[in-house]
């Protein structure tokens, strides 16, 4: 009889740990997905610039806008999809996606780009992002940042996937052409995805402790200083990286590939040091990602060749996705798994305000004065002190 028990729950587990990695797959494939297109933008600063006779800073801030908004309104859809379902949540926002690309094709004004591409990345990413990576955490323990790793690996294989693709859609069919295709791709690819992806149903007794007292915990506000400052430099490179590279006389062809080795570097990270992490520690891993996004992102200033511009992409890539994996496997941690997709929601709104001062005023500061020195140095000042923000946070 116990025998028989045994095996029962032991078939049950294997079931659940299955279920898991196809959780897994499909925050994989939603996170490509959304993010894929977004991150393309890059492709599509010139053809901006030129239509609309805009400035950098203004294209610039275009993006800005967007992410900003996927990281404020994720407050908001990480409550909601813990209310309505995580699944029903990631769809809506896939349709906001190919929404906002459709609409961005059919600008007539910079202000309709801002409109379409802005608003639509911002609600779609914020519906997809947080409840895909929220939706992870509970089917795993242990092995839980090599779980959130793999999960957001999408979005590195995305940053790789986008930008030459956009590329290649921009030559064929035009900028206008290009949004439109994207759409589509994002409104299949991320269907299909985001109908694998789901929570498990609650075990044992419900958490205790309110929400508000957690967000009001020392650590929560160690977390949310790190991810504002950290956010000031980690999308400078999404946009500039292109632009600064063809200024110092990388051929277009070339330096539009930058972007993508940031993805190549960032799918490493999320493979590889999520799954370290959970050995030597979470908390010590997300603090070591921080302070080498930093570092790099000075020694960016030093590189004017294209190698030496893909070997910082590369590591810098690996930096970022291994953040981009720790830091809702910390929150889990920290916080609780059943309370995931709240806090993550709250933590992810740091990250906004500074992504949504580092890019635009990346631009604007190269349209005031040719250069990217100073917004480039204090992006990479600033992930050192977010670093040691984390190192506060673990001493909590």
């Amino acid at each position: 009889m116990a025998g028989d028990l045994s095996r029962g729950f032991g078939l049950v587990n294997r079931m659940s740990a299955a279920r898991g990695w196809l959780v897994v797959l499909g925050s994989f494939g939603v996170m490509f997905a959304g993010f894929a297109a977004t991150y393309s933008f890059s492709a599509f600063l010139a053809p901006l610039e030129h239509e609309f006779a805009a400035s950098r800073g203004d294209v610039s801030l275009v993006f800005s806008v967007a992410v900003c908004l996927y990281f404020l309104l994720g407050a908001a859809t990480g409550p909601i999809a813990a209310r309505f379902g995580v699944r029903p949540t990631i769809l809506l926002g896939v349709a906001f996606l190919a929404l906002g690309f459709y609409a961005a094709g059919n600008a007539d004004t910079i202000g309709d780009v801002f409109f379409g591409y802005g608003l639509g990345i911002g609600l779609g990413i914020a519906c997809t992002y947080v409840p895909s990576v929220a939706a992870v955490q509970p089917w795993f323990t242990a092995r839980r940042g090599l779980a959130s790793g793999l999960a957001v690996a999408g979005i590195g294989v995305g940053t790789l996937a986008g930008p030459p693709v956009a590329e290649l859609l921009i030559a064929s069919l035009g900028w206008r052409g290009a949004f439109g295709a994207l759409a589509a791709a994002v409104l299949v690819i991320g269907g299909l995805a985001g109908a694998l992806v789901t929570t498990p149903e609650p075990r044992g007794a419900p958490a205790s402790e309110p929400l508000a007292s957690l967000l009001r915990s020392k650590s929560f506000r160690w977390l949310y200083v790190g991810g504002v400052l950290v956010g000031v430099g980690t999308f400078i490179p999404f946009v500039h990286l292109v632009p600064y590279a063809e200024a110092h006389a990388v051929p277009r062809s070339t330096a539009v590939l930058l972007v993508g080795a940031i993805g190549v570097g960032s799918t490493a990270g999320r493979f590889l040091l999520g799954g370290l992490a959970d050995r030597f520690g979470r908390d010590l891993g997300l603090a070591a990602m921080y302070a080498a996004c930093g570092v790099l992102l000075l020694l960016w200033l030093l590189a004017t060749e294209a190698w030496a511009l893909f070997a910082i992409a590369l590591a810098y890539g690996a930096a970022y996705g291994g953040f981009v994996a720790l830091m809702p496997a910390l929150a889990a941690d920290l916080f609780g798994p059943q309370r995931a997709s709240a806090v993550i929601g709250v933590l992810y709104t740091s990250v906004g305000w500074g992504a949504l001062i580092g890019p635009s005023l990346a631009g604007y500061a190269y349209d005031f004065s040719g250069s990217y020195v100073l917004p480039i140095a204090t992006g990479g000042i600033l992930d050192l002190l977010a670093a040691a923000a984390v190192l506060q946070a673990r001493k909590r």
